[in-house]
């Protein structure tokens, strides 16, 4: 018998999906631990007798006459490697209580690079002080594999949980914390200060976070060299609701290599915040402040500042956006391919046009609700975007047929259209779909299929 140390599937999975038989501590595996224990202590015991066994067929004997193996244990250790490397962290640690033989594969250091769990029931804060236990084994105290953790939708998650994975894995590059709504800002400035390497990181629906920077302690240790700056390059924190101009500024000020940055519904920003992410960050290639009704033209006239670097733009329901800063921004971001302006209803055929003859290289436009735009601002647009692959305009009350036919007629990579509740008629929808064949028409006309 061989005694073997694995972390529980009950820390990672609800009681109600552990097998009968480990809960009830029958099988060929006996548990050391409660249902809640932090570890588990596997016992194998020696092979049930033969009579209980029944008599092998002529057809499962090997060449000695002994019976072979089940199907899956005559793959090769690389095989079951790479089947264990689609597993996700939860599935891989039953693996480990199946053998001894298993029991080393599934803690291959290939199979760690990234902890993955989520769920509303899962005792996330012991799961990850477990995990990392067993991952420094032979680095004490550090995970020096672990490059990402994606903790998304687990609402259990704490401070205590991310100190833990701060603590442990310097060289941590992706985190993701969606919808934890427990964690603080304490907690994420651990994080930052901790794991230099940090690139990614997903803070949306945190709605105790309202800023990002280095401790204290972190920020006296740097050299001025350094200049007290954070890595990362990717940072959404979609409905961080409290986020504010300050925080913005603070944010802005450390992380000044962002090039995604995702403010989607942080309500409470205005037009200086984004004044900040200009002077500090002009790297930046995507941004979206969706839904941040503060943010008027003088908000888009800073964000033309970013020039020809700015890639993707989401200002949708940005009510207080007109003509005027869709001018600077197509006056000035000459390479924009991505522009979402839903719901902006004082945008107007001018507006588009301003657009259309600036950012010709536009492949993808959505200016759904937006009851100012008519089929002469489509027709300026066709006659200027040719790669456009993407266009919606749903519920644009101006919209009618013709303009539909003109841009079918100039955008022959047209792959996607959204034309719901606009009044548009069948014979407009058969001549996109017959000059743009490989277009997806989303509609609302029942008589056309």
């Amino acid at each position: 018998m061989r005694t073997l140390s694995t972390p529980s599937p009950a820390l990672i999975c609800p009681p109600s999906l552990i097998p009968t038989a480990f809960q009830n501590g029958r099988g060929s595996s006996t548990s050391s631990s409660s249902i809640t224990g932090e570890t588990v202590a596997l016992v194998h015991s020696p092979p049930p007798s033969a009579r209980l066994l029944p008599p092998p067929t002529l057809s499962g004997l090997g060449p000695r006459g002994c019976p072979e193996p089940p199907g899956i244990e005559r793959l090769p250790d690389p095989c079951l490697v790479r089947i264990f490397s689609f597993l996700p962290t939860n599935q891989l640690c039953r693996c480990a209580r199946v053998g001894r033989r298993w029991y080393h594969l599934a803690w291959d250091p290939r199979l760690w690079r990234t902890i993955r769990l989520a769920g509303d029931t899962v005792h996330v804060d012991r799961a990850l002080r477990v995990l990392t236990r067993r991952l420094c084994q032979d680095t004490p105290n550090v995970c020096l594999l672990l490059e990402a953790v994606v903790l998304s939708g687990c609402r259990r998650l704490t401070d205590r949980g991310l100190y833990t994975i701060a603590q442990c894995c310097p060289e941590l590059r992706r985190l993701e914390v969606a919808g934890c709504y427990n964690v603080s800002n304490e907690a994420i400035f651990d994080v930052v200060s901790l794991c230099p390497n940090l690139e990614h990181l997903d803070v949306s629906g945190c709605s105790k976070v309202t800023c990002i920077s280095l401790t204290r302690e972190a920020s006296i240790k740097l050299s001025p060299l350094h200049g007290k700056q954070i890595s990362i390059r990717y940072l959404d924190m979609t409905d961080c609701f409290v986020l504010e101009d300050e925080g913005l500024h603070t944010i802005a000020a450390h992380c000044t290599q962002l090039t995604h940055l995702y403010l989607r519904r942080c309500v409470r920003l205005t037009d200086e915040g984004l004044r900040y992410l200009v002077i500090y960050c002009g790297a930046l290639r995507e941004l979206s402040v969706s839904d941040c009704r503060c943010v008027s033209d003088f908000g888009l006239r800073e964000i033309a500042k970013l020039e020809g670097r700015l890639r993707y733009l989401s200002i949708a329901h940005c009510g207080r956006v007109t003509d005027v800063g869709l001018r600077y921004v197509a006056k000035y971001c000459a390479k924009l391919r991505y522009l979402n302006a839903r719901g902006c209803e004082g945008i107007t055929d001018h507006g588009l046009e301003y657009l259309a003859k600036s950012c010709a290289k536009l492949k993808s436009l959505d200016i759904g609700k937006c009851p100012l735009v008519s089929d002469a601002g489509l027709e300026c647009l066709a006659l200027n975007c040719f790669n456009l692959k993407r266009l919606s305009l749903k519920s644009c009350e101006s919209i009618s047929g013709q303009g539909l036919q003109v841009v079918a007629a100039n955008c022959f990579d047209l792959q996607m259209l959204n034309v719901q509740d606009c009044d548009v008629s069948v014979e407009a929808l058969r001549f996109v779909k017959r000059h743009c064949r490989r277009c997806v028409i989303e509609h609302t006309n029942p008589a056309f299929c």
